[in-house]
């Protein structure tokens, strides 16, 4: 079967049909991505405001998110069958597959933290404080999931190398919000489980983060045709960059 690059060369009708499947893909990605950036903000908006109701959004939006990842992959399946990309064509392919995962895991996160705010609605009033620090939290991985996408969008080297920085900040903030919450477990300790609840959520957020940088390497090794997972690479540039 030819190449991507073959395909060019026999038949320039298969060539935009092939540069089309791929903008599509693409397209469906960053689709995706809206989506689960909205979940994400449907759950914050649950912590912070104390509206149950908005749980309803968010787990039909789940719903959406898990078919748009099945959707997406077997699609690249069949490109990869039937195109045998080559090239930059086949790292957008790989580097599609693997943001899929981290994507919806980021979904599974903003439901994760959906529902520990909905368990949390009607206690007691003295959690303004972490909940103010889990707000801004959020608010950090919410940035950093939208700088992922749009530099997935655009191929923005400098922009994924800044949201892998970012990455310090979110977890600078868990750990400041940690010793916060260990300071008030120790001394209310009937709260220990109420607060547990925003340990889990805060957890979730770092992981987020996480998963952002994740998204970002991904458009590093797309950009640049090589996997800077674990090299050092990044870690290195981030350092250059401060």
């Amino acid at each position: 079967m030819p190449t991507s690059t073959e395909y060019a060369q026999l038949n320039p009708h298969i060539s935009r049909q092939f540069s089309q499947e791929l903008e599509d893909v693409r397209r469906k990605v960053l689709a995706m991505g809206g989506l689960v950036e909205e979940q994400l903000a449907v759950a914050l908006r649950v912590l912070t405001d104390g509206d149950a109701r908005l749980g309803v959004e968010v787990t039909a939006r789940e719903d959406r998110i898990n078919a748009a990842e099945i959707e997406i992959d077997s699609q690249c399946t069949q490109i990869l069958a039937r195109r045998q990309p080559a090239a930059s064509d086949l790292r957008l392919v790989l580097t599609v597959m693997k943001m899929l995962g981290d994507i919806e895991r980021i979904g599974d996160e903003a439901k994760r933290i959906e529902r520990i705010a909905e368990g949390l609605i009607g206690e007691d009033s003295h959690g303004e404080e972490p909940t103010a620090a889990l707000a801004a939290l959020g608010s950090h991985a919410r940035d950093m999931l939208r700088g992922a996408l749009d530099a997935f969008a655009r191929l923005d080297e400098r922009l994924a190398l800044d949201v892998i920085r970012r990455d310090r900040r979110i977890d600078a903030r868990y750990r400041e919000l940690l010793a916060l919450l260990t300071a008030r477990m120790r001394a209310v300790p009937d709260a220990i489980p109420e607060e547990l609840e925003r340990l889990w959520a805060a957890r979730a957020l770092e992981r987020i983060g996480d998963r952002c940088k994740n998204l970002c390497e991904y458009v590093l090794y797309l950009v640049r045709g090589k996997d800077v997972r674990h090299t050092g690479l990044a870690r290195n540039e981030d350092a250059a960059g401060e």
